[in-house]
């Protein structure tokens, strides 16, 4: 067969000029491809898709390894407070002779990390979709290497505060770019695997930082707290390294009308084995379609288009979906070494409950892959998981009616449904949640839309983390326990939300997902509804296929898609 050859001959509509070929033959030789790849991708199952797309595969994997820096760092600022060498450097001292960080200091750097994030997110909703993922994401990597030396030189509590932020405006790039790069290089068939995998890379930078913080336990002196800064710069030159050898998204290429270099693109992603009846040419009509549908659907691409249209939906729900990790309860659950060392652990084994913890992240993305190959929807995933986390919640607050004289097992129980609750979270919510908003924005406005659904995080991240101190603290409103029912009630909310506006898009193109919120379908009969996008005609497909007539020799004349 032609698509089993290596690199397949292009389509008349990639070679011929515009007296050859008659533009409405043009327009139907590009809905015949891109039905033709979307029927394909349909059928691809998820081997066939590894096989297919091993370097896509191994591409995502690396960027999304950006991600592990930031967990490693916020592991690292919030261990560093039981540090007597760190609070003595940047403390001041306590009547009883002590050295500790004052309270709003330690506000200022856990706070100023997301301060940097938001602007962070917001600059990456221009600058990738204006220069590229590739090259923002090495930037911000060069950035990175400068600013850890801030951290490593720091000799006050203000000069850490200046590196926290700086380090968050990177960080914040990483928080989602690496989720669209995912979901634009790989086929529907891995779609949901590659997203998720960058919550794995988050467990994967906190297993490191308290592994690193308990090496440094014995030590005494600065370096205590110097070395694990220090190691953050092991992260940035393998990453450009394999950043800078990787291809750009395809799908960006297509949106600024660089079909030729979309179809190179493509062929760096991708393996010779053509079992699947896989054919270049056939995929980048694909796109060129859902762009071009994308393009009647939604007029401008700033942040104001997120929120017309159809488009209010598909905005709402991922900054709902993003919001919904904190409002189950996740900055309580947070508070199992506290209620651990409760009931009499040591420092160093609560640290070990810490660090299993932190190994939820990674043991929960590989649950939640085997859950998905076993036919669970994200929807069905999310829903579930919520009712489950729902549940623990209840019973951390029945805890409290423990009598004061079983307060030890009480708050060993704690603890314990809160790692519980911590693995619940990370089979469902934690890591299904990546997939959900990659796949339930617009690629025309992706990257905004994502970036909106994380600030959305980030804003009430901040509020419930200034909140659940005070309903734990004994010197405030010392609800303890208690405060499970405010969040198991918080959390039936989000269960609501979610059985009534959280589709499901697994299995679907991107032109399906985009033809089903524009005709309004129900989020309960996302799954179900039959849709034929290439029965809807689209009148600025003219316009995308001058672009494709107009190639020769791989040039193109002209960008019709930005």
């Amino acid at each position: 067969m032609a698509d089993e050859k290596p690199h397949p001959a292009p389509p008349d509509y990639a070679l011929s000029g515009t007296d050859s070929i008659p533009p409405q033959k043009a327009v139907d030789s590009v809905i015949h491809d891109a039905k033709a790849a979307t029927d394909k991708e349909h059928q691809m199952s998820l081997w066939q898709g590894i096989r297919l797309y091993p370097k896509a595969v191994a591409f995502s994997i690396i960027i999304s390894t950006c991600i592990a820096m930031e967990g490693y760092d916020v592991c690292l600022l919030s261990n560093f407070y039981a540090f007597p060498q760190f609070n003595k450097k940047y403390g001041e001292m306590l009547p009883d002779g002590m050295y500790q960080v004052p309270a709003p200091w330690q506000a200022g750097l856990s706070n100023g990390a997301n301060v940097g994030e938001i602007i962070g997110l917001f600059i990456n909703g221009w600058a990738s979709e204006r220069f590229g993922y590739r090259y923002t994401v090495m930037l911000c990597l060069t950035l990175i290497i400068g600013f850890t030396a801030i951290f490593f030189t720091a000799q006050n509590v203000q000069t850490l505060q200046v590196a926290e932020i700086l380090c968050g405006i990177p960080w914040g790039v990483f928080q989602t770019l690496t989720i669209t790069y995912a979901a634009e290089v790989c086929p529907v068939a891995l779609r949901g695997y590659l997203t998720t995998y960058v919550n794995f890379c988050w467990g994967l930078g906190q297993v490191i930082g308290i592994g690193v913080i308990k090496s440094m336990l014995p030590r005494t002196d600065q370096w205590a707290y110097r070395i694990p800064y220090a190691l953050q710069w092991m992260w940035p030159v393998p990453l450009l390294v394999g950043i800078w050898l990787a291809p750009e998204s395809p799908w960006w290429l297509v949106r600024k009308g660089r079909v030729e270099d979309a179809k190179k693109a493509l062929l760096k992603l991708t393996s010779r084995n053509r079992e699947t009846g896989f054919n270049a040419d056939e995929t980048v009509a694909m796109m060129v379609h859902t762009t071009a549908l994308e393009q009647k659907i939604t007029s401008g691409a700033s942040y104001f288009d997120c929120f017309k249209g159809a488009d209010r939906r598909r905005t709402e729900i991922v900054c709902m979906v993003w919001a919904i990790q904190n409002l189950s309860g996740n900055s309580f659950s947070g508070y199992s070494t506290y209620f651990l060392e409760q009931a009499g652990l040591d420092t160093a084994n609560a640290y070990n409950f810490a660090l299993g913890q932190y190994g939820f992240n990674m043991v929960g993305v590989f649950g939640a892959w085997f859950l998905m190959t076993l036919g669970f929807g994200r929807r069905t995933l999310y829903l579930y998981g919520l009712c489950g986390l729902c549940a623990m919640l209840f019973i951390l607050g029945f805890l409290g009616l423990v009598p004061d004289s079983h307060r030890r097992e009480a708050s060993l129980a704690t603890g314990s449904i809160m790692l519980v609750w911590a693995l619940i979270y990370q089979l469902t919510v934690g890591t299904v949640c990546y997939s959900l908003v990659a796949e339930l924005s617009t690629r025309r406005l992706q990257i905004k839309t994502v970036v909106l659904g994380r600030n959305c995080y980030n804003i009430v991240g901040i509020i419930c983390s200034v909140l659940t101190p005070y309903m734990l603290n004994p010197g405030a409103w010392n609800w303890g326990n208690y405060a499970g029912f405010f969040w198991a009630g918080i959390c039936a909310c989000c269960i609501v939300y979610t059985y009534f506006r959280v589709p499901e898009p697994a299995g679907r193109s991107f032109a399906e997902l985009d033809m089903l919120f524009e005709k309004g379908v129900s989020a309960r009969k996302f799954q179900s509804t039959e849709i034929d996008v290439f029965e809807e005609k689209v009148p600025v497909l003219g316009t995308v296929v001058e672009t494709l007539v107009e190639e020769k020799g791989g040039h193109v004349h002209k960008e019709a898609l930005g």
